[in-house]
């Protein structure tokens, strides 16, 4: 057959189209034709006994349906086809069983063509007549296979009350469903398994295997299985409507019976309405404060304003807010300090070992409260490296007063309105952050902390570290103005305590206003102290094990501490510590172990090879050990003076030096000129030698006025080639003149020089008095020379009566 012949629809459709009227009655089935027209299914296969709207793309498809509606029979094969997405649909993409269906009602609107399709029987394609759309095919028509046996009216009648126990699951399905199941006879099975199949939502190819399933028993066994598994599907869409129609009748019931009291209230004349309520709310919360008179009465006008704006307005929004944050500070509600001085001094010592001095001073100034019945009007500021804790200082000292603890960090702050609020004009105002502590701790007199006050930036927003000074200032914060509140708050009853890791960054201004205390660090012992009795514990309650399962000694916490966390502070010590017990945690979960002790053996292991080496002080003529303070507290500070040549005189500076230690230098180069006799310099030397002053560690900067004694001894013992005492170290700033000026950061240096087991120091003078305050255990087994002369300088330095012969032999050279 070519593909003319398949242009015309009467010699493809075969010949029972021309048989004359009255030859004889044909039943439906035999009068389907042998040759059909195909046309795809995508989405599910059609069955026999289902009658359902369809819609097709008139481009694709129009001619099929035209040369089809042109036929007497108006027959046509629907076959289900999963690859319906492509362009082109080869004939191998159609199955072999397909649903012959009658078309009836066509209407062509559009891109589309909509009829009604019959189910009428499945067929098998023999062959292809036609290849390409519209496709053409010779069928056979498939017979159901009649099987009375009491087996298929068995599963007739199971398939029947599935469907009437799916009905009442799914509303989809209708009253006349209902009555269409009551016309069913399980002596017709195949129809019935057919109609069960098709009302199911199981996926496109399970269906095709009902349809090419011709034994009706067997069909009915896979129609049963797809009808049980919709029924759960149907089954558990139901319970979860109903779960979502029960809380929607339980918002909708709530709603009613609110309305509903709302229409009695007014009718008794007793209904409130949003903004009477949010009015008797705000009035209410005021009612337990003593609200000074000019609050109250800018609070008074906030809500006669509230009650008569509408409840829509952006206006009614911003006057809410601002009554929300004026009525939520706590006006004259205060806290009663516990001014137990014993209790104090127990609280700081369970919470904080070392630190006595800072203890003391602590409980100093509670007793003054304590002796006058308040605690108001100073500003604590703790100074310190980070890790000695500053912070959990101010909780302590909040602990032993029984007060409430706020604590925000000042630490990048550029925006004063961070400070003192927002004006009310701006949107998305709010007040500042004394406001917002207020209205979390709801007492008028809580421990407030300023973190990080070191390292407050400024910006063409506004210098925060100047808006700080109305705050901090005893003398004026019992007025303070919050630009959104526009109202006076009494900040005086605050106890501030402000912590900063120098002092050098913060303003004269603001520092001059706060009494400082300095925490310096800890000495190994103290550490010891912290790690045994506060830093393991905490960490073993973290990690969940129990004291007898991680067991460690005091040496081994002192061998962490030498070889590993020699810093001011105890976080990096903590967090080793947390390392040795994540690695302790893996061993028990691998190695099935329960106990485990940290030995020197294995600490190792555990932490890695230390970072610091046994300590050796450098030794020889023209290197003296001199002490430092750094943000990070106190450091030894190594100065090295050797001679280049002697071609011609000249002096040279490396280690990275700030302009402060520069003059230092200089001051102390020509100090040992212009004494050079007096100290027994030889004159030649001056004369030729080539001198290169160091600060080891080049890359990291150095600064500051307290090197001079050192650098002048450094020159000295390189210019008469003899050694300084041994295990000796010394801080001080030097005049033209050889006097020894005052420094800071004694304690620090003093614990510098413990760390690294330097017995004899030299000091100045004017610091005798920051020496004797410190702690017997910080002073204990030290050798200590205060000087006010570079002359007690040189005495201690150089001791040795032969001192003058050994310059001379370097002279010779």
């Amino acid at each position: 057959m070519t593909d003319q012949d398949s242009n015309n629809p009467e010699v493809l459709l075969g010949d029972e189209e021309n048989q004359e009227p009255g030859t004889g009655l044909v039943l439906p089935n035999q009068a389907l034709p042998d040759k059909l027209y195909l046309i795809p299914v995508s989405n599910r296969p059609f069955f026999p006994a289902q009658v359902q709207p369809l819609v097709f793309s008139n481009k694709e498809w129009g001619e099929t349906l035209q040369r089809v509606g042109q036929s007497t029979h108006k027959a046509v094969g629907l076959s289900f086809v999963s690859r319906m997405s492509e362009d082109d649909i080869a004939p191998d993409d159609f199955p072999e069983v397909g649903c012959v269906v009658k078309i009836h009602n066509i209407v062509s609107e559009h891109d589309q063509v909509q009829f009604i399709a019959l189910g009428m029987q499945r067929f098998r394609i023999r062959q292809w007549l036609r290849r390409r759309p519209p496709y053409l095919v010779q069928v056979e028509y498939l017979d159901n296979t009649e099987d009375n046996s009491d087996e298929v009216k068995a599963y007739a009648l199971a398939l029947i009350q599935a469907i009437k126990e799916l009905i009442p699951l799914n509303p989809l399905y209708s009253e006349e469903l209902k009555n269409y199941l009551n016309r069913f006879s399980p002596k017709d099975p195949s129809p019935l398994a057919d109609f069960a199949a098709a009302i199911t939502t199981a996926p496109g190819q399970e269906l095709q295997e009902v349809l090419e399933t011709l034994p009706v028993q067997r069909r009915m066994e896979k129609v049963l299985v797809l009808i049980r598994k919709e029924q759960e599907v149907a089954r558990l869409q139901s319970e979860i409507n109903a779960e979502v129609n029960r809380k929607i009748s339980t918002h909708q019931r709530e709603f009613f019976l609110k309305e509903q009291l709302k229409v009695i209230q007014k009718e008794l004349g007793i209904s409130k309405d949003d903004r009477t309520a949010e009015i008797e709310e705000f009035q209410q919360r005021m009612e337990p404060m003593v609200v000074p008179e000019h609050a109250k009465s800018k609070i008074d006008d906030e809500l006669k304003k509230l009650s008569i704006l509408e409840t829509g307005s952006p206006e009614y929004a911003i006057c809410r807010n601002y009554l929300d944050w004026a009525t939520s500070i706590p006006w004259g509600i205060y806290s009663e300090d516990n001014l137990d001085l014993p209790q104090a001094r127990q609280v700081l010592s369970s919470d904080h070992d070392g630190l006595e001095d800072v203890k003391d001073r602590i409980v100093e100034f509670l007793a003054v409260g304590a002796y006058k019945k308040e605690i108001a009007g100073s500003i604590m500021l703790l100074v310190g490296p980070p890790g000695v804790g500053k912070t959990s200082i101010g909780k302590s000292v909040a602990k032993a007063l029984d007060r409430k603890f706020y604590r925000f960090s000042l630490g990048g702050m550029q925006d004063e309105a961070e400070i003192k609020g927002h004006r009310r004009t701006y949107i998305g105002a709010m007040p500042g952050k004394l406001v917002q502590a207020f209205k979390e701790v709801e007492v008028a007199n809580p421990v407030i902390m300023l973190d990080e006050i070191d390292k407050i930036g400024a910006s063409y927003r506004g210098d925060p570290a100047s808006a700080l000074l109305e705050v901090l200032d005893p003398e004026q914060n019992a007025e303070f103005l919050d630009h959104y509140l526009d109202m006076r708050i009494d900040l005086s009853k605050v106890l501030f305590i402000c912590t900063a890791n120098q002092m050098d960054t913060i303003p004269g201004p603001l520092r001059d206003r706060m009494d400082v205390i300095r925490l310096s660090g800890y000495i190994a012992e103290e550490k010891v102290a912290i790690a045994k009795n506060h830093l393991w514990p905490k960490q073993l309650k973290k990690a969940g094990l129990k004291k007898g399962q991680l067991k460690i000694s005091d040496a081994i916490f002192r061998k962490i501490i030498d070889g590993y966390a020699r810093e001011s502070g105890v976080r990096h010590l903590e967090k080793l510590l947390q390392k040795i017990i994540r690695k302790t945690v893996v061993r028990f979960l691998e190695n099935d172990e329960s106990k485990l002790s940290v030995t020197g053996k294995n600490l190792e292991e555990f932490l890695g090879a230390p970072y610091f080496r046994p300590d050796k002080t450098l030794e020889g003529a023209g290197i003296v050990t001199g002490l430092a303070w750094t943000s990070m507290g106190g450091a030894t500070l190594p100065v090295e003076a050797c001679l280049i040549h002697q071609q011609r005189a000249g002096f040279k500076l490396t280690g990275k030096l700030g302009d402060v230690m520069k003059e230092s230098a200089e001051i102390s180069h020509s100090y040992m000129t212009s004494n050079a006799k007096k100290y027994s310099v030889p004159e030649d030397f001056l004369k030729n030698a080539f001198i290169h002053l160091h600060v080891p560690e080049g890359a990291t900067p150095k600064d500051g006025p307290s090197a001079g004694v050192t650098m002048t001894t450094a020159l000295i013992s390189l210019a008469r080639d003899i050694k300084p005492l041994k295990n000796l170290a010394m801080t001080g700033e030097l005049t033209l003149t050889g006097q020894v000026l005052a420094v800071g950061g004694i304690r620090e240096k003093v614990i510098a020089a413990r760390r690294q087991n330097i017995k004899t120091l030299i000091l100045p003078d004017d610091n005798r008095r920051d020496f004797d305050e410190l702690p017997d255990y910080i002073r204990e087994g030290l050798t200590v020379h205060f000087a006010q002369k570079y002359d007690d300088v040189f005495k201690v330095a150089f001791p040795s009566p032969s001192a003058k012969k050994s310059a001379g032999k370097r002279i010779k050279k």
